[in-house]
């Protein structure tokens, strides 16, 4: 049988998502074995003695440390929306391109250029973003909750409550980070299988040293014994000023 161009399709995009895929079930086993070994737990440890720390200041002073969460949910609707935006742009393409547009892509991408494979490139982008586009809204759903339990006055929530909440908004802006990678990809076959695949590999490249934490972990003192501290420094400070 003869070597057809629309044969590179069949193998190299498969195997484009393949690595991807492969590289974020490497990238999960490592965040559930050794979480510190990587960007995603040495963030959300952070974020959890961020929390801890919060917690501990008078209901009335956390307005300043409120906007932190803010401005992340702020990020979330911004990038929701044009996920949300690029879906309805991309449901549209997908019912049927221009015949000139066809003919060009024809005479530039060297693979398969039939109408129901460019059919199915967009079908596939829309997924991707409307991953992206309900991860950054549960993302800013979990976050909008984590600002109530933390403006809440006089309470005695436990700070694993809290820490959940914020925690969770973390994971969903993660998913929705990668659901647009995972469409960075995608576009890139739009323009042919080699460019897409080869942008796989340089991604997963790239992904692997920005998801890799050589940093040791800072191990924070306990709530309690923080506001020991605190509580013995305010008293001294006040012995010396009378």
């Amino acid at each position: 049988m003869a070597w057809r161009k629309e044969c590179l399709d069949l193998v190299l995009v498969p195997l484009g998502l393949m690595i991807m895929s492969g590289y974020h079930l490497y990238l999960l086993h490592r965040c559930v074995r050794s979480p510190e070994t990587t960007g995603i737990g040495y963030e959300n440890h952070y974020r959890k003695a961020w929390v801890e720390r919060v917690l501990q200041v008078e209901g009335k002073d956390r307005g300043l440390y409120l906007t932190v969460i803010t401005s992340t949910v702020t990020a979330s609707t911004f990038l929701a929306s044009t996920s949300l935006a690029l879906s309805s742009k991309l449901s549209n393409r997908s019912m049927g391109g221009s015949s000139s547009h066809n003919i060009f892509i024809s005479s530039v991408v060297y693979g398969d250029t039939s109408s129901s494979v460019i059919t199915v490139k967009y079908i596939f982008l829309l997924i991707c973003f409307l991953v992206a586009f309900a991860s950054f809204l549960q993302c800013a759903r979990s976050l909008v909750h984590a600002n109530f339990l933390i403006s809440m006055p006089n309470s005695d929530i436990p700070v694993s409550y809290v820490q959940k909440a914020v925690i969770r908004g973390s994971t969903f802006w993660s998913i929705g980070l990668r659901a647009i990678y995972f469409a960075t990809n995608l576009l890139m076959w739009i323009f042919g299988p080699i460019p897409m695949f080869v942008t796989s590999l340089v991604m997963v490249v790239i992904l692997n040293i920005l998801d890799t934490n050589s940093t040791p972990l800072h191990q924070f003192q306990s709530a309690k014994s923080h506001c020991l501290f605190r509580r013995m420094r305010e008293e001294v400070h006040l012995h010396l000023q009378q």
